[in-house]
């Protein structure tokens, strides 16, 4: 499940616990950062699709500013995943659908201005993570995609002005893909685990745009500072659930030439899968390690996820090595998946000037 405290900024100590003791022992450090407000406990979807939605009012119309899809998949703090306008995986009627139950949510709470909505979406059905009728960090960069200040929108929405009368009464969808990347500062702080969860780290963010969502992923990664491997050994090591999705990502690794190294558990599902896989110890099962191996510059990509507090301690080294080591790794399936993406798109992106891309907005 997933528990956080009332009344704290960031996903100030939120996390998702996996059982009773987790749970007893969270609750000290609740305590500590609330004082004696509610701990809300909340059911953790698994692997489900998280979805930023930035709507505008006036009170009675309500336009949609944008649909982002987010990469990392739900439980990854918002201001922490990457996110792409508009979705790159998302079904056309799924996001109907979304976009009319935030329209009636809006209407309901008789938003004058911008609301911000975060949902969910597993197994055919929508979830409401939460509503927030009010700015959010995501509007400065909703604005740069589809070349409209939504905040100013808004703004003359509450002096009176109705959006008719500013002329903006549909959604702006435009024909490019631009992804947000977060930045964080792990190099600073060594002996912090870079591992990314319900609690918000990154300091700032970045935007790369592309005809495909390939090419704007790879331009946000280069831009968020972080290079993009095209060839060598990936270390893989996944937790059980996301085991069956490891071998996708590894197939497609392998066709682009990179040779696999995993830990016993995962290279005994890659070689059932009729994958070459070299197996290699865990820190805890003695030398040489993977540890070892990135330390030697003998790796060049990492895809490692986790969970329960025990595992994710246990694999702190490896996260911290590859920060350390320059080491692109990721911590989630769905990044893996947007990362095979990037490599195989290649090394030739094309630079489009923000002002060219809404003049092509406005021209259509």
């Amino acid at each position: 499940m997933v528990v956080r405290p009332s009344y704290v900024l960031g996903g100030r100590a939120m996390e998702i616990v996996y059982t009773k003791n987790e749970l007893a022992l969270y609750m000290k450090e609740a305590v500590q950062a609330s004082d004696d407000a509610p701990v809300l406990l909340d059911h953790f979807l698994n692997n489900a699709i998280e979805v930023d939605i930035d709507a505008v009012s006036d009170g009675e119309t309500v336009v949609i500013g944008a649909i982002m899809q987010h990469i990392e998949q739900c439980g990854v703090h918002s201001g922490d995943s990457a996110c792409s306008l508009p979705p790159y995986s998302l079904a056309d009627d799924v996001q109907d659908e979304m976009r009319e139950q935030v329209r009636k949510m809006a209407r309901e709470l008789g938003v004058i201005g911008l609301m911000n909505v975060q949902l969910a979406y597993q197994d055919g059905k929508i979830y409401v993570i939460e509503v927030n009728p009010r700015g959010s960090r995501t509007v400065p960069f909703v604005s740069k995609c589809i070349g409209t200040s939504l905040a100013k929108i808004a703004a003359l929405c509450q002096t009176g002005k109705s959006l008719k009368e500013q002329g903006f009464t549909e959604e702006v969808i435009p024909d490019y893909y631009s992804v947000k990347e977060a930045v964080f500062p792990f190099n600073k702080f060594p002996a912090v685990d870079p591992i990314l969860g319900p609690e918000m780290k990154s300091t700032g963010e970045v935007m790369g745009v592309g005809d495909t969502f390939a090419e704007a992923f790879a331009k946000a990664q280069e831009g968020s500072g972080a290079a993009l491997p095209t060839s060598g050994t990936v270390f893989i090591s996944v937790r059980d659930v996301d085991k069956p999705g490891s071998v996708i990502i590894a197939k497609e690794l392998v066709d682009m030439g990179f040779v696999i190294v995993a830990t016993q558990g995962t290279a005994k599902t890659l070689e059932a899968a009729g994958l070459k896989v070299k197996r290699v110890n865990k820190v805890n099962e003695g030398r040489p390690h993977i540890v070892d191996m990135i330390k030697n510059r003998e790796i060049q990509l990492i895809v490692n996820t986790t969970e329960g507090k025990k595992a994710t301690k246990d694999s702190a080294s490896i996260r911290r090595s590859a920060e350390s080591n320059h080491v692109y790794y990721t911590t989630t399936l769905a990044a893996g998946n947007a990362l095979c993406m990037a490599i195989r798109f290649g090394q030739q992106p094309q630079v489009r000037r923000l002002q060219d891309l809404h003049e092509r907005i406005r021209s259509r």
